[in-house]
């Protein structure tokens, strides 16, 4: 067989109309339509799907590095994010059960002789 005969596919599947696209594994297969027979073959044993995908990973193209530079935040917003408020329920609770514990409560009622 002469080198290059083979070509690497990557597979995407989803399980239902309504599911994610998911990529699933890398075949080696001389051409699209093998590729897609192949794919077709390891789910039909396996699980199942109502769509598959196959791409020739030479046609997939991924970020430079230049390019992911362009996904850092420009600005400082960090407040916009809601994964610094977590504690608040903690703080809350822990203020609240200190403000009402039974000896102030029972202090409220004075001296019952």
């Amino acid at each position: 067989m002469a080198k290059g005969f083979y070509e690497e596919y990557e597979v995407f599947s989803r399980r239902s109309d309504t599911a994610p696209m998911l990529y699933q594994f890398s075949l080696l297969a001389p051409n699209e339509e093998l590729a897609l027979i192949m794919a077709q073959e390891n789910f039909m044993r396996r699980e199942p799907a109502s769509d598959i995908w196959v791409v020739k990973r030479s046609n997939i193209r991924k970020m430079t590095l230049e390019e992911k530079e362009t996904l850092k935040r420009l600005d400082n917003k960090d407040y916009r994010n809601t994964k610094g408020y977590g504690y608040l329920k903690k703080k809350w609770r822990q203020y609240e059960q200190g403000m009402l514990d039974e000896k102030e409560i029972m202090s409220w009622g004075g001296n019952q002789s």
